[in-house]
């Protein structure tokens, strides 16, 4: 499945978002398995950060001077938050960029798969909490829908995915629903025994 999907990355056209007004930030939607089970995994933003406090988002932030890519800026920033060092991910590709609505951010995801289990090292001041969601329950239409929701009073219209008690909405969810259309891509051409190409 890695293969396919990084074949795929590898050969789409990817949306890549202009202006110079957005600032530039990168995030990883890290894959991992456990039992055989694909899984995403996420992390919970403590109250200390500036932005998008106790949130459910993927690892990753803004690219400082120093990155030469995004996808060192997510690595970075995963090392950062969750203690994953870069040698242990293997990168697979970027999926379309997305604005963050609120805070006026370019956010471009890069996949990657990490192993687990793993000694993740939580940065207090910024993650309170790792979760890890099993692909085919992010895939059950039940669990993934168009929302209201309210945040810090003012209403969102959102794709939301539920999980347990958690709540995975705005970039996030949008990021999220695209990897996951891809990952729909993949499994159906696996199972068709088609070509990506």
């Amino acid at each position: 499945m890695e293969e396919e999907l990084r074949e795929l990355l590898s050969k789409r056209e990817r949306l890549v978002l202009k202006g110079e007004q957005l600032k530039h930030s990168a995030v990883l939607v890290p894959l991992l398995t456990i039992n055989e089970t694909y899984h995403i995994l996420f992390i919970k933003r403590s109250q200390q950060v500036e932005h998008h406090k106790g949130e459910i988002s993927f690892p990753g932030g803004m690219r400082e001077k120093g990155d030469n890519s995004f996808e060192s800026t997510a690595l970075r920033e995963t090392f950062e938050e969750i203690g994953i060092q870069p040698r242990d991910v293997v990168i697979l590709g970027m999926v379309d960029d997305m604005e963050t609505v609120s805070t006026r951010y370019r956010v471009t995801p890069v996949v990657g798969v990490i192993p687990y289990p793993y000694s993740f090292t939580l940065s207090a001041k910024e993650v309170d909490e790792i979760l890890t969601v099993p692909v085919s329950h992010l895939n059950n239409e039940d669990n993934g829908r168009e929302e209201s929701i309210v945040r810090q009073g003012k209403r969102y219209t959102s794709y939301v995915y539920h999980y347990k008690y958690y709540v995975i909405w705005g970039a996030t969810a949008r990021i999220l629903k695209n990897f996951l259309a891809l990952w729909a891509t993949v499994r159906s051409l696996k199972n068709t025994g088609n070509s990506l190409l």
